[in-house]
């Protein structure tokens, strides 16, 4: 990643929001030096600056992603950490929690350092790679997280794939709470969905696929809240999609549980009716479920007791998905509209305001892994993204940055767009 741009910023006139203070500024300048936000400028400073103007634009905290998938090492066709971190970019993502399943997994001190040094010549944007919770992901014995904390990792998980194994769960959370470490865990029971291509309802049964129960997601939830309390560990459930799971996630931390849940915005705009003409670039895992559940996700997503939007970017060339639906791969390439989407499901909707959608995409990911980011106070980094909310715009194949052919919202017009973002002061998108 490029270094901090030496030139003084100063953006002018624009709607400054920051949830860190409270801020929201109708007309407000925001002033950069050094790579840091900054009460202002000396005079001598303020001539040289570069001058945005911001008028009719919203100046904001640069978004944190805590679930997304850059390829590489070892699936540099699915796409590359330029690439994905110039889609990052231009969805307004300045920091990005890369996940460890790529090939080899990030189980170890030497691959994390690889991955680093691909990040040090080609991100655009701030990398945080996790590490496996398991040696090899492969759920059986845990990989080593003193080594792996002591090289740097904030957070440990074995993505999709999951720890069947409650007692395996239990060890890896008492290790991780030993060594500062938040486990993020996606929450599916295998067992109940071998075979399963999208959620298990009257769609699924019209359209003749296998169904996701909810119930295989809730019982791992279930039991990760119930593991949090007796740990004392830190646990964070990525991208919820049942109405249960979340009642379970709202009565935990009602009890005291660290536990922190995110939604993805694509469960919070659609649901498996959009599957009836069985686009294979909306399977995901978890599936998308029925409107009762999207309407308890946006309404957690108000209250708090979901506290972070991630955009769980998932990137598949075209031809892996131009298949029958049950060939096709999970996942939706999704960094690029992550904003958009969400900004239509669940502002445009009323179920939340704008400072709290950008809170969802800042500060509380930041909270989640005690990140010094997500914020416009003075001293921080200038990490820092420019929103046009008159905007309309339609993504196509062309217009992206990302190798992945799987947008499910590429020609679907979108209210919301990222007009700028900036790491450290320095303009990325």
């Amino acid at each position: 990643m490029n270094a901090p741009d030496p030139t003084p910023l100063w953006i002018r006139d624009a709607r400054v929001i920051d949830p860190t203070s409270g801020r929201d500024e109708a007309r407000a300048d925001l002033f950069v030096k050094d790579g840091l936000i900054v009460e202002r400028l000396s005079p001598k400073d303020q001539k040289s600056a570069r001058r945005i103007n911001g008028k009719g634009l919203v100046a904001a905290p640069g978004f944190i992603d805590l679930n997304c998938r850059l390829g590489e090492p070892g699936r540099p066709s699915r796409e590359t950490i330029r690439t994905g971190t110039l889609a990052a970019a231009a969805g307004g993502f300045t920091t990005v929690l890369t996940m460890p399943d790529t090939s080899p997994c990030v189980d170890n001190a030497g691959t994390l350092q690889l991955i680093r040094e691909i990040c040090s010549r080609d991100a655009s944007v701030r990398v945080i790679p996790a590490g496996t919770l398991t040696k090899g992901h492969e759920g059986k014995a845990l990989a080593p997280l003193g080594s792996l904390a002591k090289a740097g990792v904030l957070a440990v998980t074995d993505t999709i794939s999951g720890v069947q194994n409650n007692e395996i769960m239990r060890r890896a959370l008492e290790y991780a709470a030993m060594f500062g470490l938040v486990v993020l865990d996606h929450c599916q029971d295998s067992s109940m969905t071998d075979g399963a291509q999208m959620h298990e309802g009257a769609i699924s049964l019209r359209l003749g696929l296998r169904g996701f129960p909810s119930a295989s997601e809730d019982i791992v939830a279930a039991s990760d809240c119930a593991l949090a309390e007796l740990t004392g560990a830190r646990i964070h459930l990525q991208h919820l999609s049942s109405s249960r799971t979340v009642e379970t996630v709202r009565r935990a931390r009602s009890r005291g549980a660290q536990v922190t849940a995110e939604v993805s915005p694509l469960h919070l705009l659609l649901t498996d009716a959009a599957l009836v003409g069985y686009d294979t670039r909306l399977k995901l895992n978890p599936p998308l479920r029925e409107e009762s559940d999207r309407q308890a996700l946006l309404a957690a997503l108000a209250e708090g007791v979901i506290s972070v939007i991630a955009s769980d970017h998932s990137p598949y060339h075209a031809t892996d998905k131009d298949c029958e639906f049950d060939q096709a791969p999970f996942g939706a390439s999704t960094i690029e509209v992550a904003f958009s989407a969400a900004y239509e499901a669940a502002v445009l909707s009323g179920a939340i305001d704008l400072p709290t959608l950008i809170a969802r995409l800042t500060s509380g990911p930041a909270s989640v892994l005690k990140l010094e980011a997500g914020s416009l106070r003075a001293g921080t980094p200038a990490d820092i993204v420019l929103l046009d909310l008159k905007s309309k715009w339609t993504p196509t194949a062309k217009n992206q940055h990302s190798l992945g052919g799987n947008n499910p919202l590429i020609g679907r017009t979108l209210h919301g767009k990222v007009a700028g973002t900036f790491v450290g002061g320095r303009q990325v998108a």
